[in-house]
């Protein structure tokens, strides 16, 4: 085995070994950065190693890549709408949502289960805050179905894999994380929102899907709410003046970067400008909301931020040991074709998601897989599409499942962890699916962004 392939395995296992200390993620990619430059530096000038390896070619490269991080004005995007999805949060869109969609789905079987998926995706369009997301739906879904007696299982599945809709339908800023580490310009942030439009809302149609069929194959699983009202022309009213705000909000974030009128950083401050209308409009924008709204988006921030400058130490020194070529070699090497390794990538994000969070994968791994996909002549959109919807299933996969830990904190006390891990599991298998179906049907993910270039 040659030397650069050692000092890559050595510097991976490195890097998982200290991640099982409970160190804070971001300490522990720089500091695997540090050793193995370390390491690298004395074999190259002691022992005679051929590496195109040295400090300065390594860890004296990182301040430059830090200034291009944090002058990045495709990142300015990011605390804009993390900002967005707080204040929309604080905003009570999703209660008036709730308390007018249940009256509109709740005499059909299961249909509080469709008004959570349904009310999932429309947040899901206005913001990409996971744990505010599934939060949100836990809170307000988890009393009224165990009131009703639905499955517990069926129920707090139902709320946690929505939730995770906001990863991928846009604006998410995993896709904006992924368009900055590709930097490309045939993967832009643009193309990538656009890419990711139809999937997330084919992933959003078979949870409904499967919201309804269920139940109606087995009647416990969500029994028809007792006492519901007829629907009439007040309630669809009613529903109107809930979904209308957000709407328009969506339309203006999206619909901007669609036609074209604006980019996507111009469109996060007009979509942090809407939702503080919102907020004003529904009464709840005071001083006390705003200071905590700006609170949460620079702890959020500065978290992804941190992390993604421990991920660049890491990521040049890798490069210095010769990672990028190892990796290259390798999975070209894998006797499967062009689209069985595309296939070996996707199987092992799935793998990694069962240990790492989506942060540390699209950082790492997607900028060492993404040159070897691209020349193997696949789409960079469809591709990175693909990658974001496996990454979706790491928020629902023990044992670091997120979701699965925000859902536990807000789920009433008779629902408990084997109930979430079995109300999940469908929902996995409906995310594994729909990843097939655009594997098998790519123009799902290319043909928006082909028709927006035409």
């Amino acid at each position: 085995m040659e030397l650069e392939t050692l000092f890559v395995i050595g510097m991976f296992l490195t890097f998982g070994a200290l991640l099982m200390t409970g160190f804070p993620v971001a300490w522990v990619l720089g500091g695997t950065a540090v050793i193995w430059t370390v390491v690298g530096v004395i074999a190259v000038e002691n022992f005679g190693a051929n590496l195109w390896f040295d400090y300065s070619s390594s860890m004296g490269l990182v301040p430059e890549r830090i200034w291009k991080v944090v002058n990045s004005e495709t990142l300015v995007a990011l605390p804009m709408f993390i900002f967005m999805g707080i204040m929309l949060d604080q905003s009570g869109v999703a209660e008036r949502l709730m308390n007018s969609m249940v009256k509109l789905f709740g005499a059909v079987r299961g249909g509080y289960a469709v008004t959570v998926i349904v009310i999932g995706v429309l947040l899901a369009a206005t913001t990409g805050i996971i744990g505010a997301s599934v939060v949100l739906l836990g809170m307000l879904s988890l009393p009224v179905m165990m009131e009703n007696k639905y499955d517990k299982g069926f129920a707090v599945g139902t709320a946690c894999a929505t939730g995770t809709l906001g990863i991928l339908i846009p604006p998410s800023i995993m896709l904006v994380l992924m368009a900055d580490r590709l930097a490309v310009p045939e993967a832009s942030v643009g193309d990538l929102f656009m890419g990711a439009f139809f999937p997330g809302l084919m992933l959003g149609a078979m949870y409904v899907t499967y919201a309804m069929v269920r139940p109606l194959l087995q009647p416990h699983m969500a029994p028809v709410p007792e006492g519901t009202e007829k629907v009439t022309w007040s309630i669809v009213w009613e529903v109107a003046k809930a979904v209308v705000p957000t709407a328009a909000l969506i339309l203006g974030v999206l619909g901007s970067i669609f036609a074209g009128i604006a980019t996507p950083t111009e469109a996060s401050g007009v979509g942090a400008l809407g939702a503080l209308i919102l907020a004003l409009m529904a009464g709840r924008l005071n001083m006390k909301v705003l200071n905590s709204s700006m609170q949460q988006t620079t702890r959020t921030a500065a978290f992804i931020f941190a992390i993604f400058l421990g991920a660049t130490a890491f990521s040049v020194v890798l490069r210095g040991l010769g990672g990028d070529q190892v990796i290259e070699d390798a999975l070209l090497g894998l006797p499967f074709g062009p689209y069985g390794i595309v296939l070996s990538i996707l199987f092992g994000v799935f793998l990694l998601g069962f240990f790492l969070d989506w942060v540390e994968i699209t950082l790492i791994i997607l900028p060492l897989v993404a040159p070897v996909v691209q020349q193997l002549g696949f789409d960079l959109v469809w591709f990175t599409i693909l990658f974001a919807m496996c990454l979706q299933t790491s928020f629902l996969t023990p044992p670091v499942g997120f979701a699965l830990f925000y859902i536990k904190g807000v789920a009433p006390p008779e629902i408990n962890v084997t109930d979430i891990y079995r109300g999940v599991i469908p929902f996995i298998i409906i995310q594994l699916v729909g990843l097939a179906i655009v594997f098998v049907v790519p123009e799902i993910a290319t043909w928006l962004p082909s028709v927006a270039y035409d």
